[in-house]
């Protein structure tokens, strides 16, 4: 008896299960991990000490408080889902991350898959595995103005943003 209907049948669903599979969040520290050296370009730290990773904490302050009464928010900065989408923007997925604000996976997507040391050797197998690059200006750009259209009325300069985080992996 030929096992070749089966076998085509097996990869066909072990196939399709690849193509469906869904990505889980890590949080920011399963990164640092490797990304706090400087072969790698101290990623980590250069984010730890960002906005970014304050940017949920800044929805407690008096400020956010007279930001979210003035836009006619009802409910506190740190509840409000139009604030949490740019400040904590993991929070509906993975609410136990929305302290961490806009961590490493907030821009380059869950890292279940491609945290993994041998996948992160390889970039292509990285990005099939869910790390999300940004390959031109324009796409780095239009990334970051998934939030920063505006900071809050005054107009983003996202050249000076990109400066102020950049955290490219030296050469060598």
């Amino acid at each position: 008896m030929k096992k070749t209907p089966f076998v085509i049948a097996l990869a066909a669903v072990l196939a399709s299960a690849a193509l469906t599979q869904e990505f889980s969040y890590v949080g920011a520290q399963k990164c640092q991990i490797c990304h706090r050296t400087e072969t790698q370009g101290r990623q980590f730290p250069i984010w730890e000490a960002s906005a970014h990773a304050k940017s949920f904490e800044t929805l407690g302050t008096p400020a956010a408080a007279e930001l979210a009464r003035q836009s006619g928010l009802t409910t506190p900065a740190a509840k409000s889902p139009s604030c949490l989408a740019c400040h904590a923007p993991l929070a509906a997925k993975a609410p136990d991350l929305k302290a961490e604000g806009v961590g490493c996976e907030a821009c380059h997507g869950p890292g279940s898959e491609y945290r993994k040391l041998a996948v992160m050797k390889d970039k292509d197998a990285a990005v099939k595995s869910g790390l999300v690059l940004y390959g031109t200006p324009e796409k780095l750009k239009a990334g970051c103005q998934r939030c920063h259209v505006t900071d809050h009325g005054k107009v983003f300069d996202t050249d000076a943003g990109w400066a102020k985080i950049k955290h490219p992996i030296p050469k060598g």
